[in-house]
């Protein structure tokens, strides 16, 4: 099996593909396709099927480029568009849809990118170069008050509000252009030997409000239950506790957000059946192959 390339090293792809529960003649989606592991992994398992992978990275784009399999299409676009894409291929009903929610290892290992608390390059962090807003706009344009409510909510950062200020005072001596400024602003304010992983939480908030990450990803889940047939499998792989609360929350109850969706009667009316009772994780194996994997939470989920 030819899954895994330079570009990306896909996570958990054998627990992934079991969740699909593919069937040879099915029609299927690859909500992210990043280095495209997963969709090669999934177009060897296809015989008269297809499959249909989005993503809206150039990087992506062009790695598509390579697959010349007659049943792969493949969609330059966020997945928030997914209803929109299948209808315009003809397509009302998928027998599954697999979701990497995680940046993949060519957008870390790019400098130029600006995802990566390792490389010094511009505070881009853009998923979709088409795009105008950037980490550098978010982190000269925003109020101390709304950098604290996306250090907050989006990266879980105790001390939201003293790095939103310490930001705002940088910003008024110089402009902070890179990613290598910010690491040195944060560097005095992160906790003692937990640093990396402090880094990581802000630049993992500035990423999600660039992209709008945590909106794509409610867009998606309700447009994937409504395309999902019944009996159709819905597999996510989250990486931190934000959106794997969002994902969570949708399986339980139909919402992304917990409120859960009831009928004239009161009951509760839940779309899917869980097949994961908890989250996959990764093993202690494929962590040390692949240290990426760390965070990694697999759900999978029918639709009744």
């Amino acid at each position: 099996m030819q899954a895994a390339n330079s570009y990306h090293q896909p996570v958990l792809l054998a627990e992934a593909l079991s969740g699909l529960n593919i069937e040879p003649k099915g029609i299927y989606v690859d909500a992210t396709f990043g280095g495209g592991g997963h969709s090669r992994a999934i177009l060897e398992k296809l015989t008269t099927g297809r499959l249909l992978a989005f993503d809206q990275d150039d990087d992506a784009r062009r790695e598509a480029e390579t697959i010349t399999h007659r049943s792969f299409t493949f969609c330059h676009a966020n997945f928030r568009f997914l209803k929109k894409f299948l209808d315009w291929h003809g397509i009302n009903k998928v027998q599954g849809i697999l979701a990497d929610l995680g940046v993949s290892s060519h957008q870390l290992d790019v400098a130029t990118r600006g995802f990566s608390i390792r490389q010094d390059g511009p505070l881009d962090m853009r998923m979709d170069v088409r795009q105008t807003v950037t980490a550098a706009r978010i982190i000269h344009e925003y109020t101390a008050e709304e950098l604290q409510r996306v250090l907050t909510h989006y990266g879980e950062v105790r001390n939201a509000r003293i790095v939103a200020r310490a930001i705002v005072k940088q910003r008024s001596l110089a402009p902070i252009k890179t990613t290598a400024a910010l690491v040195d602003l944060l560097r005095p304010l992160a906790p003692k030997k937990k640093e990396n992983q402090y880094f990581a939480q802000v630049f993992q908030a500035l990423r999600i409000e660039v992209n709008d990450e945590m909106g794509a990803l409610e867009d998606f889940l309700h447009q994937a239950g409504e395309v999902l047939q019944p009996g159709g499998r819905l597999v996510i792989l989250a990486y931190h506790s934000v959106e794997d609360r969002i994902v969570k929350n949708y399986l339980a109850k139909g919402t992304a957000w917990g409120e859960p969706v009831k009928d004239v009667f009161g009951n509760v009316q839940k779309p899917f059946r869980a097949i994961t009772r908890k989250p996959i994780v990764p093993s202690e194996e494929e962590i040390q192959h692949n240290s990426r994997a760390r965070s990694a939470r697999l759900r999978v989920a029918e639709k009744i």
